[in-house]
């Protein structure tokens, strides 16, 4: 399977924090990867800059894109919180 975009990324990081704790990037990209069903050799694909790996940079860029728009907050460096807002979106059921 080819590595997800970041906007296939956002759906399913919104409903992991749709239980309104605290969660870190980290177990983000955790979950997700299994919810893509990546191996091990996907996770570790490289940018071309080599400097970061192709999987949490897409993870991170969607949290990045769902504060913006207000959805997620960051409640302290790498951890993130939905908001009111969200939970109001995850409501409507998006597909």
């Amino acid at each position: 399977m080819p590595i997800p975009d970041f906007q296939s990324c956002m759906l399913p990081i919104l409903k992991l924090a749709a239980d309104r704790n605290e969660h870190s990037l980290s177990e983000g990209r955790e979950v997700l990867a299994a919810h893509f069903g990546l191996t091990d050799e996907e996770r570790s694909e490289m940018l071309p800059s080599g400097r970061q790996r192709r999987f949490d940079n897409r993870v991170a860029w969607a949290k990045v894109y769902l504060e913006q728009a207000g959805l997620l907050t960051s409640s302290r460096r790498a951890h993130f919180v939905i908001t009111d807002v969200g939970l109001q979106l995850l409501a409507q059921n998006p597909v």
